[in-house]
């Protein structure tokens, strides 16, 4: 296999994991918990080393693809645990959004009406992995291909 094939895999994994996501959260309904999201940053940073790294000679690339997959691999893991109860996890959740001039009914309904997206509590899962755990095997079969793809000669 090619440098240029393996970087071609590896980038449309990530994009492949992060539409799969985008499909769960806005086809199927299932909205992520803040370390969903995190998990979902590293493999949008990898799908842009792999546009950047397609053809181009800096061997450096590949390693840096590799690298953003490990990340989002190791939120996984952490993710994982979090969920099975292994460690603890964050214990706040950011908000954000502008309530200056609503008032309080107005902010006591925003609040209720949101959904609450716990990330120690397992939302979907396959085979007995949760989402969390299917991207972490993921994102190091990715990396995998990365560092493969850094092996392999660049393109003159």
């Amino acid at each position: 296999m090619s440098r240029n094939l393996a970087i071609l895999l590896a980038a449309g994994g990530s994009l492949a994991l992060l539409l799969g996501a985008w499909g769960f959260q806005y086809i199927g309904g299932l909205a992520p918990c803040p370390m969903c999201l995190w998990q979902r940053w590293p493999h949008m940073g990898a799908v842009a080393v792999g546009v950047l790294a397609y053809g181009a000679r800096p061997a450096i690339l590949p390693v840096i693809g590799a690298l953003m997959a490990s990340i989002s691999g190791v939120i996984g893991i952490y993710h994982s645990g979090v969920e099975r109860g292994w460690w603890q996890g964050p214990s706040t959740c950011a908000g954000g959004g502008d309530i200056s001039g609503m008032s309080p009914e107005d902010l006591l309904a925003q609040i209720m009406e949101a959904p609450l997206v716990r990330c120690d509590e397992v939302a979907w899962q396959m085979l007995g992995l949760s989402m969390a755990s299917w991207n972490a095997v993921a994102s190091f079969a990715l990396a995998g291909l990365w560092l493969y793809a850094a092996t392999r000669p660049s393109p003159k």
